[in-house]
């Protein structure tokens, strides 16, 4: 299936799954998502880390990859909602407990 460390909670994953969990059109530049430069931008992290953490939450399906050059990123509402309460993954993008909801919303 995919490959993650389930040992160390992976910040970056997090950091990246939580970003575009709660994506908003406003932020990408297209209808077809966000772009790994641009969420590398948003989540303030080294591109080749990004595209990583991008193909980790691909291989468990919970994102969406659209084009070729470039490539949109868009998260897979539908796949999240019926994966595995288990999986490693979902459980570190469901652990709310240091999530500063305020860099996702505006009030």
């Amino acid at each position: 299936m995919y490959e993650y460390e389930s040992e160390i909670e992976d910040k970056e994953l997090k950091k990246v799954g939580l970003e575009l969990m709660f994506m908003t059109p406003e932020k990408c530049s297209s209808t077809d998502g966000i772009t790994a430069v641009e969420l590398a931008k948003l989540v303030d992290l080294p591109i080749d880390i990004v595209k990583k953490k991008l193909q980790i939450l691909k291989d468990a399906e919970l994102v969406r990859v659209k084009g070729i050059n470039p490539k949109y990123w868009k998260f897979n509402e539908y796949n999240f909602q019926r994966i595995d309460e288990n999986d490693d993954v979902y459980r570190l993008l469901c652990n709310f407990d240091d999530v500063d909801f305020d860099r996702f919303f505006q009030y």
